[in-house]
């Protein structure tokens, strides 16, 4: 069996589950889902890809959306949702909010579950890209498996 740690930032979308279950065929694969509840250093940045992508009434919301330990209950019921739709598409799934330094817990999630692959799928961060300060930049040096970088699908209603 493959074994992937999947880094998210939002639910999983139908679109999103089909791809990542998809990605190698007939192979099984097993999930270990990490997702990392926003923090307020984000935000400003959020702003700018929003802007950026051309949802400036999402930019003009960034201050409404639950950010540090506010943000802890959404990301537990995104990622529930996230498990549970990868195990109706007939994956294995586990999840884990990432609490502290994600990329430290990257790591040891890819070490503890011998993972074969990392998958960051994430919305575009034109800052952070363009400075590769983005997960799947900075995670590349850090885990010792390949990282693959996928865009989640964008909802319109964000």
């Amino acid at each position: 069996m493959f074994t992937t740690v999947l880094m998210i930032e939002k639910p999983l979308a139908p679109a999103d589950v089909e791809l990542v279950t998809t990605l190698h065929g007939e192979e099984q694969v097993s999930f270990v889902v990490l997702m990392q509840p926003r923090g307020d250093q984000d935000r400003l940045l959020r702003a700018v890809d929003d802007v950026a992508l051309g949802h400036l009434e999402n930019a003009a919301r960034e201050n409404e959306v639950p950010e540090g330990s506010d943000a802890f209950k959404p990301a537990e019921l995104a990622l529930a949702h996230s498990v549970e739709s990868l195990h109706r598409a007939g994956a294995e799934a586990v999840g884990e909010i990432v609490q502290r330094h994600p990329l430290d817990a990257l790591r040891t999630v890819v070490e503890r579950a011998g993972a074969d692959e990392v998958i960051v799928l994430t919305a575009p961060h034109f800052v952070e890209e363009f400075f590769h300060r983005d997960w799947t930049s900075r995670a590349r040096h850090k885990v010792g498996v390949p990282v693959l970088k996928l865009f989640a699908q964008q909802d319109d209603a964000e």
